[in-house]
């Protein structure tokens, strides 16, 4: 017992180096257990025939293996490790959690040398990363038969992907869909060559053959292939246009910062008020308004208002939730960051495994709140027809209009000063 810490692996300053004292007794100990195995199995006249070594990468560091060889059958620890398996799962489920969070693949190999991986490949960290290929496509190919989706989110992100022996922009297409319980989840995520009307088409098609039903109403951007989509794969569904990307659209045909400043303001004043009467008479100030800067403008806010205005003919509580693509906003920048170290995407495979990833973290997390309350998304089915607008009185018009013009004048003081 004395000259037992002798034996002992320790460091240069002679502090015991508890990493490879670990490595050594799970390698020591995993060559045990494979040799009494095999012992086991030549009871019946049968004997060892030496050994194969096999190297494995563990969490404590790389070990070799003493795979015992037997004259008559075979012999392989199958509860030890998986056949062609050269890592064991801890350092799969680590790896792989950190290409999920956008680690590249060069500080992946950093991280895994302090795990005590002496080496690892780019091809060794993407088939580790293959792990993750298995829970992406349960997520995108769910089905959905005991529960109806009444609102929809949709909207695409491009990134940079290889396509054969060219790189070129490939459309991250997802669908975020707020069910009858009030919570939402992804029911759908895809990637597409180009955010055509065809494309479109194809994933709404899939969501609907994967039970989608019951939707009452879609917000989306004003891209017209999808709107054309949506319209065909969702008959009935009212379509909302997102109110956040309307009001780029109306800036971007304005001339000065001063122009679109006011302009800005003007429309963030329209849909800051909640009863739907002032919200469509200040709508209609705010078009004469901008019109004096831009008649594209007026004509772009005047064509747009039956489906930017959508969401007023839903329950007061849901009004805010509909009338923008927030939530397809932010998880499109999450996607994005995540994406961010990798630049080029070696394929789409390995794009919609990261895609997939992202959305089923967010899926996750989504799953313990409510989106919206339950009781009112019943309320709606019982009532699903919308009320008539009621019309505005003399008093209204003129609250609209002082509304619009406090809002202009406070963006045109801002940016005077500025």
């Amino acid at each position: 017992m004395d000259t037992l810490p002798d034996a002992m692996p320790k460091h240069d300053d002679g502090m015991i180096d508890l990493r490879e004292l670990g490595r050594t007794l799970v390698e020591t100990l995993v060559n045990e257990v494979m040799a009494t195995q095999a012992d086991m199995l030549c009871e019946d006249g049968n004997s060892r025939n030496g050994y194969r070594e096999r190297r494995l990468v563990t969490s404590v560091g790389e070990i070799t293996m003493r795979i015992p060889k037997l004259r008559m059958g075979s012999y392989f620890p199958d509860d030890v490790i998986e056949r062609y398996s050269r890592t064991d799962r801890a350092v799969v489920a680590a790896v792989a959690e950190m290409y999920a969070t956008g680690v590249s693949t060069r500080k992946v190999e950093k991280v895994a040398a302090r795990l005590g991986v002496a080496k690892m490949s780019a091809s060794q960290v993407s088939r580790i990363c293959g792990t993750l290929d298995e829970e992406a496509a349960d997520l995108q190919h769910q089905t959905f038969e005991d529960i109806e989706f009444p609102y929809l989110w949709i909207d695409a992100t491009y990134i940079k992907a290889r396509n054969g022996a060219h790189t070129s922009s490939m459309a991250a297409v997802t669908a975020i869909g707020c069910g009858a319980d009030g919570i939402r989840r992804f029911v759908g995520f895809d990637c597409v060559d180009t955010e055509s009307y065809a494309s479109w088409k194809g994933f709404l098609k899939g969501l609907r053959t994967r039970g989608i039903k019951g939707v009452r109403c879609v917000t989306t951007d004003a891209h017209e292939g999808l709107r054309k989509a949506m319209s065909e794969c969702f008959p009935g569904a009212t379509w909302q246009r997102c109110i956040v990307h309307l009001e780029r659209d109306v800036c971007s045909l304005l001339k000065t910062r001063m122009q679109r400043a006011m302009a800005g303001k003007a429309m963030q004043a329209v849909f800051g008020e909640s009863d739907p009467v002032m919200v469509r008479e200040a709508y209609h100030v705010a078009i004469d308004e901008i019109g004096r800067s831009g008649s594209a403008a007026a004509e772009l806010l005047e064509e747009a208002e039956v489906d930017a205005l959508a969401h007023l003919d839903f329950p007061v509580e849901h009004r805010r939730r509909l009338r923008t693509d927030n939530v397809q906003e932010r998880a499109n920048r999450e996607i994005k960051r995540r994406s961010r170290v990798v630049q080029v995407f070696p394929s789409t495979k390995s794009l919609i495994r990261l895609i997939g990833a992202v959305c089923c973290e967010m899926d996750e997390d989504w799953s313990s709140r409510c989106y919206i309350a339950p009781d009112s998304l019943a309320a709606l089915k019982e009532d699903p027809k919308p009320a008539e607008p009621i019309e505005a009185t003399e008093e209204d018009k003129q609250r609209a209009t002082r509304l619009i013009a406090v809002a202009m004048e406070s963006a045109g003081q801002k940016r005077r000063a500025a």
